[in-house]
């Protein structure tokens, strides 16, 4: 387990790309939890604060639906849990408490963003995206993964530790503070990037445990229904 300095983690260069993720001091980026998804004045005002550019916002359901974004703002609201662009001036983003934000960008100027929890990684998010970004021209892909629930909190049934390291290995097998069985979270998506064709050495990690940062909401250990975001732009 690891935990967070600041809450924003100075704004992130990867290939042509910027990365920002935020946390606490940011404010709550995400929606309200409310059957109605809507970005209220606000959110938006929060926001542009991390970067002053329309934001493509994601309707997220732990599946592997990646969206192109072909303008910037454009798919906004789209019902996905990926967005690859290879427009200049766009802002990816997803939005997370646990899951793993995974931002992803070429030399070429093709970037994407992923959220990836157990269930999508398990669905093949992170291939997925990848095999888009692969369609826009992206070549050697470098990606960072952000805050995310990690091993030592992480407690994992056995039934779906065994799903999980049926499609990518044992590695994936860990074991929390406490002894118990637990989920790599982290180690899934390096395994999952690396089944997609990512040099797992352009793979980073900013090593943050959501679940024991002061600075990050986190549904595992909180119930908190605030969300931090994950942003990547050029």
């Amino acid at each position: 387990m690891t935990s967070g300095g600041a809450a924003l983690l100075p704004p992130l260069s990867l290939s042509t790309a910027r990365v920002a993720f935020t946390g606490r001091a940011e404010g709550d980026m995400g929606h309200g939890g409310g059957a109605v998804v809507r970005v209220q004045p606000d959110v938006a005002a929060r926001r542009r604060a991390v970067v002053d550019l329309p934001w493509t916002w994601l309707r997220q359901a732990h599946g592997a639906g990646v969206e192109r974004v072909d303008g910037p703002g454009r798919s906004a609201g789209a019902s996905a849990d990926a967005a690859v662009t290879a427009q200049a001036g766009c802002a990816v983003a997803v939005l997370t408490a646990d899951c793993a934000p995974v931002a992803l960008a070429s030399p070429e100027g093709v970037i994407g963003v992923a959220h990836a929890g157990w269930r999508g990684v398990v669905a093949g998010v992170l291939e997925a995206t990848v095999v888009e970004m692969r369609v826009l021209g992206a070549t050697r892909i470098e990606a960072v993964i952000g805050p995310c629930i990690r091993p030592g909190c992480y407690a994992f049934g056995p039934d779906r530790l065994d799903e999980v390291a049926g499609r990518l290995g044992d590695g994936v097998r860990a074991t929390t503070t406490a002894g118990e069985p637990a989920l790599d979270l982290p180690a899934a998506v390096r395994e999952a990037l690396a089944i997609a064709g990512v040099d797992p050495g352009a793979v980073a990690d900013v090593g943050t445990c959501t679940a024991c940062s002061p600075d990050h909401w986190s549904w595992r250990a909180g119930h908190e229904r605030e969300r931090q975001a994950a942003v990547i732009w050029r």
